[in-house]
């Protein structure tokens, strides 16, 4: 047994979990999200997991104007306008809950949940079954797990233990010191590569890529299998000659398993909104299903390795 009972009792901050997954891996997964993350990728389609901490969302159409909110909150953060509009002031909110609590409407959710590795695993083992008939199992995502590395690794070490295939979902962005241990207890890493020129990375990410890059290598080099994902951004990241890039990086990895293309679609327009942010991607419209087929052909056709496309 490598979990103990140390491990069990770690405790991290998620803000979901989705059971029956089929794209984060292979099979039927159930996939944990983390919430954290040190990129600002301009295209996040999950803006509710960047912040490392429990924040508070309104979805104004539920809202039903009833007041509960301003009466449970000890820090004044609401207050309607004679319009009736909800207004909420986000540098006093402590997270504290109390509002989230009194809206039976809820117009007002708390995102993110303090959890333990207990918890969490006898949630998962829930869908045993199904794990084993498909050859599915867990994924932890985000966010970025490794922005919680105790926890990362406690819960992957349980999950082995309970004989559950395990992926992780990295940005890579995070020390080596963080990553190495948990490849022990991991069955796939699945590494987001957002863009390889260094300048580019940084203005649609706000990070340099060296780290990230070197932490792919040094995966590789670990020998733990790899599937490469790729976010495909008009714009951003879809020009033929970075995909080539891509195809040649892909053909040096000895432990790569595929590539997967992920294109972006406009849906989290809503998500931003419900807690008080607005995307920094301009305007753009979603990749066709042609134009992704393009893009994988042209991978294929530099590197040996299947490549998909992915939601």
């Amino acid at each position: 047994m490598v979990c103990s009972a140390a491990d069990l009792a770690v405790e991290g901050l998620i803000f979901d979990v989705k059971r029956f997954a089929v794209h984060d891996g292979p099979g039927v997964r159930t996939v944990v999200f983390l919430k954290g993350c040190p990129l600002a990728c301009a295209w996040c389609h999950n803006p509710e997991s960047v912040s490392p901490r429990m924040e508070l969302a309104h979805y104004a159409q539920r809202c039903i104007g009833c007041g509960a909110c301003v009466e449970a909150c000890p820090n004044g953060v609401h207050a309607f306008a004679p319009d009736g509009s909800h207004l909420i002031d986000r540098d006093h909110c402590q997270s504290c809950g109390r509002c989230s609590d009194a809206c039976y409407a809820e117009a007002l959710v708390l995102i993110g949940r303090r959890v333990r590795v207990a918890d969490v695993l006898s949630e998962v083992l829930e869908d045993q079954s199904f794990y084993e008939s498909s050859g599915g199992g867990v994924t932890l995502s985000g966010g970025e797990p490794f922005a919680q590395p105790s926890f990362t690794l406690a819960l992957l070490r349980a999950c082995r233990d309970g004989n559950l295939h395990t992926a992780v979902d990295t940005s890579g962005f995070a020390p080596w010191a963080v990553i190495e241990p948990a490849l022990t207890h991991t069955s796939l890493v699945l590494f987001d590569v957002k863009h390889l020129d260094a300048d580019a990375h940084r203005r649609w990410t706000g990070q340099d890529n060296a780290l990230i890059l070197a932490n792919l290598r040094r995966i590789a080099d670990a020998g733990a299998p790899i599937e490469i994902r790729v976010p495909i951004v008009p714009g951003a990241n879809d020009e033929g000659s970075h995909l080539d890039r891509i195809a040649t990086l892909a053909a040096t990895l000895p432990t790569l398993t595929g590539v997967r293309l992920l294109g972006y679609h406009g849906l989290a327009g809503s998500k931003y909104a419900s807690i008080g942010r607005s995307s920094s991607l301009p305007a753009v419209e979603s990749p066709t299903r042609e134009r992704l087929e393009e893009l994988a052909a042209r991978i294929c056709r530099r590197c040996d390795v299947p490549v998909t496309i992915g939601v």
